[in-house]
């Protein structure tokens, strides 16, 4: 398939799926808006959530390069600042949206979407490998564990509090994760956890 022809299949199930959610999107629809026959699209794609699920991972809408500022806390910055752009403007914001609701709802697109993140993991690695060389963080460090805090933050605050997103927002958060929120030495360190009773 031509590379510019599957561009517009990805693209057209990826605008259907924010124009008309998941239960919404067909073959057949993807097949009209692209100019192209359903046939050809079903012999590349078996189910729309195949389909979907290549769509996620290389249409350009939803596509970001990884930031190389120089340091650790500017690329998270950078990072954070792109997922927030891509979850607050669209289409991308409602293609997002919708694949991921429609996610934990059906295995077969839940694992799309396991590719989705994924593949977005994969490019975002660098960032942790380059840190590690400038001595910014020791090979103990949870690259998964700190992306997920970032992610997570924006996302609770997008789409579930349905909150903007203040100039700030990410810089706090990337301080947060990065700098910590305790006091060292205050009156709770080194305490033990209580445990009920």
């Amino acid at each position: 398939m031509a590379p510019r022809k599957k561009d517009e299949i990805l693209n057209a199930a990826l605008r259907l799926l924010a124009e008309k959610g998941y239960e919404g999107l067909t073959i057949e629809g993807v097949a009209e808006r692209s100019g192209v026959n359903k046939t050809t699209v079903y012999r590349w794609w078996p189910s729309k959530a195949a389909l979907l699920g290549t769509a996620l991972v290389e249409a350009r809408v939803l596509d970001f390069d990884a930031p190389d500022t120089g340091s650790l806390r500017g690329d998270l910055h950078a990072l954070l600042r792109g997922l927030a752009g891509l979850l607050t403007t669209p289409p991308a914001a409602d293609i997002a949206v919708a694949a991921l609701g429609a996610a934990a709802n059906n295995p077969e697109l839940a694992e799309a979407a396991r590719g989705f993140f994924a593949d977005r993991f994969a490019r975002e690695l660098p960032i942790f490998e380059r840190a590690r060389e400038r001595g910014e963080i020791d090979d103990s460090a949870d690259a998964m564990t700190i992306m997920d805090l970032l992610a997570g933050a924006v996302w609770i605050r997008v789409v579930f509090r349905q909150l903007p997103l203040d100039d700030g927002f990410t810089e706090r958060a990337v301080n947060a994760v990065l700098d910590g929120v305790g006091r060292p030495g205050g009156p709770e360190a080194g305490r033990p956890a209580r445990t009920g009773g």
